[in-house]
Protein backbone atom coordinates (compact mmCIF):
# COMPACT_ATOMS: atom_id res chain seq x y z
CA UNK A 1 0.00 0.00 0.00
CA UNK A 2 1.04 3.18 -1.07
CA UNK A 3 -0.34 6.41 0.28
CA UNK A 4 0.08 10.20 -0.71
CA UNK A 5 -1.40 13.43 1.21
CA UNK A 6 -3.05 15.55 -2.02
CA UNK A 7 -4.72 18.06 -0.13
CA UNK A 8 -5.28 19.81 2.90
CA UNK A 9 -7.21 22.80 3.38
CA UNK A 10 -9.93 23.70 6.15
CA UNK A 11 -10.00 20.82 8.35
CA UNK A 12 -10.49 18.88 5.00
CA UNK A 13 -8.49 16.47 3.45
CA UNK A 14 -7.51 14.69 0.12
CA UNK A 15 -5.38 11.49 0.19
CA UNK A 16 -4.34 8.41 -2.60
CA UNK A 17 -4.15 5.27 -1.81
CA UNK A 18 -2.52 2.89 -4.15
CA UNK A 19 -2.83 -0.82 -3.91
CA UNK A 20 -1.27 -3.45 -5.41
CA UNK A 21 -1.68 -7.28 -6.51
CA UNK A 22 -1.89 -9.08 -3.42
CA UNK A 23 -2.95 -6.17 -1.02
CA UNK A 24 -6.48 -7.01 0.39
CA UNK A 25 -8.63 -4.03 0.02
CA UNK A 26 -10.49 -3.72 3.34
CA UNK A 27 -7.92 -4.57 5.61
CA UNK A 28 -5.61 -1.76 4.09
CA UNK A 29 -7.98 0.66 4.45
CA UNK A 30 -8.77 -0.37 7.41
CA UNK A 31 -5.21 0.28 8.46
CA UNK A 32 -5.06 3.61 6.52
CA UNK A 33 -8.56 5.22 8.38
CA UNK A 34 -6.75 3.88 11.72
CA UNK A 35 -3.57 5.48 11.15
CA UNK A 36 -5.02 8.75 9.62
CA UNK A 37 -7.28 8.86 12.52
CA UNK A 38 -10.47 9.23 10.30
CA UNK A 39 -13.60 10.44 11.96
CA UNK A 40 -15.26 10.79 9.07
CA UNK A 41 -14.41 9.90 4.99
CA UNK A 42 -15.81 9.55 2.01
CA UNK A 43 -13.91 6.52 -0.15
CA UNK A 44 -14.26 6.12 -4.33
CA UNK A 45 -11.62 3.60 -6.24
CA UNK A 46 -11.74 1.73 -9.65
CA UNK A 47 -9.41 -1.14 -10.43
CA UNK A 48 -9.33 -4.54 -10.73
CA UNK A 49 -9.58 -7.35 -8.19
CA UNK A 50 -8.01 -11.40 -8.63
CA UNK A 51 -10.88 -12.37 -6.56
CA UNK A 52 -13.61 -11.01 -3.63
CA UNK A 53 -16.58 -11.75 -1.69
CA UNK A 54 -19.18 -9.35 -1.69
CA UNK A 55 -22.48 -9.79 0.73
CA UNK A 56 -25.92 -9.16 0.20
CA UNK A 57 -27.92 -8.24 3.57
CA UNK A 58 -31.07 -10.01 4.12
CA UNK A 59 -33.82 -8.24 5.31
CA UNK A 60 -36.03 -11.11 6.64
CA UNK A 61 -33.06 -12.82 8.23
CA UNK A 62 -30.85 -10.35 9.16
CA UNK A 63 -27.68 -11.84 8.03
CA UNK A 64 -25.37 -10.87 5.00
CA UNK A 65 -25.31 -13.45 2.62
CA UNK A 66 -22.20 -14.32 0.82
CA UNK A 67 -21.41 -14.08 -2.74
CA UNK A 68 -18.03 -15.30 -3.86
CA UNK A 69 -16.48 -13.50 -6.47
CA UNK A 70 -13.49 -16.16 -7.56
CA UNK A 71 -12.51 -14.43 -10.83
CA UNK A 72 -10.73 -11.66 -12.52
CA UNK A 73 -13.03 -8.59 -12.44
CA UNK A 74 -12.93 -4.65 -12.74
CA UNK A 75 -13.46 -2.57 -10.30
CA UNK A 76 -16.10 -0.60 -12.00
CA UNK A 77 -17.40 1.10 -8.65
CA UNK A 78 -16.07 1.37 -5.41
CA UNK A 79 -18.12 4.01 -3.14
CA UNK A 80 -17.60 3.90 0.84
CA UNK A 81 -17.45 5.63 4.05
CA UNK A 82 -15.78 5.91 7.11
CA UNK A 83 -17.14 6.48 10.22
CA UNK A 84 -16.48 6.22 14.36
CA UNK A 85 -17.57 2.71 15.48
CA UNK A 86 -19.55 2.06 18.38
CA UNK A 87 -16.02 1.01 19.41
CA UNK A 88 -14.75 4.68 19.15
CA UNK A 89 -12.55 3.27 16.35
CA UNK A 90 -12.57 4.26 12.36
CA UNK A 91 -15.14 1.66 11.18
CA UNK A 92 -14.87 1.25 7.28
CA UNK A 93 -17.89 0.52 4.95
CA UNK A 94 -17.54 0.00 1.12
CA UNK A 95 -19.84 -1.20 -1.55
CA UNK A 96 -18.78 -2.21 -4.57
CA UNK A 97 -20.11 -3.29 -8.44
CA UNK A 98 -17.78 -5.21 -10.14
CA UNK A 99 -17.42 -6.33 -13.63
CA UNK A 100 -16.88 -9.72 -15.07
CA UNK A 101 -15.01 -10.71 -18.31
CA UNK A 102 -19.03 -10.59 -20.28
CA UNK A 103 -19.72 -7.44 -19.01
CA UNK A 104 -22.15 -8.90 -16.53
CA UNK A 105 -21.91 -6.98 -13.12
CA UNK A 106 -22.20 -8.19 -9.45
CA UNK A 107 -22.42 -5.73 -6.59
CA UNK A 108 -22.90 -5.85 -3.03
CA UNK A 109 -20.88 -4.83 0.45
CA UNK A 110 -17.59 -5.15 0.45
CA UNK A 111 -15.87 -8.00 2.92
CA UNK A 112 -12.86 -9.22 0.87
CA UNK A 113 -11.00 -8.13 -1.84
CA UNK A 114 -7.71 -9.08 -3.37
CA UNK A 115 -6.15 -6.76 -5.83
CA UNK A 116 -4.80 -7.34 -9.22
CA UNK A 117 -3.05 -5.34 -10.83
CA UNK A 118 -3.95 -2.06 -8.82
CA UNK A 119 -6.78 -0.33 -6.82
CA UNK A 120 -6.55 4.05 -7.03
CA UNK A 121 -8.21 4.88 -3.51
CA UNK A 122 -9.01 8.61 -3.28
CA UNK A 123 -10.02 9.22 -0.14
CA UNK A 124 -11.65 12.28 1.22
CA UNK A 125 -11.83 13.42 4.98
CA UNK A 126 -14.33 15.73 6.42
CA UNK A 127 -14.12 18.29 8.23
CA UNK A 128 -16.61 16.92 10.92
CA UNK A 129 -16.89 13.24 12.47
CA UNK A 130 -19.54 10.90 11.70
CA UNK A 131 -21.20 8.27 14.34
CA UNK A 132 -21.89 5.04 14.20
CA UNK A 133 -24.28 2.89 16.84
CA UNK A 134 -25.59 -0.32 16.66
CA UNK A 135 -29.50 -0.29 14.84
CA UNK A 136 -31.97 -2.57 17.12
CA UNK A 137 -34.00 -3.15 14.60
CA UNK A 138 -31.03 -4.48 11.97
CA UNK A 139 -28.42 -5.33 14.40
CA UNK A 140 -26.11 -3.13 12.31
CA UNK A 141 -24.11 -0.18 12.89
CA UNK A 142 -25.11 2.69 10.99
CA UNK A 143 -24.49 6.30 11.12
CA UNK A 144 -26.20 8.78 13.21
CA UNK A 145 -27.09 12.13 13.20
Amino acid sequence: MKTKLLHEAYGKRTFAVILETGDEALSCLKTFAAKERLGGAQITAIGALSRARLAYFDWETKVHQPIEVREQVEVASLVGDVAVGPDRMPSVHVHAVLGRRDGAALAGHLEEAYVRPTLEIIVTEMPAHLCKAKDAETGLALITL
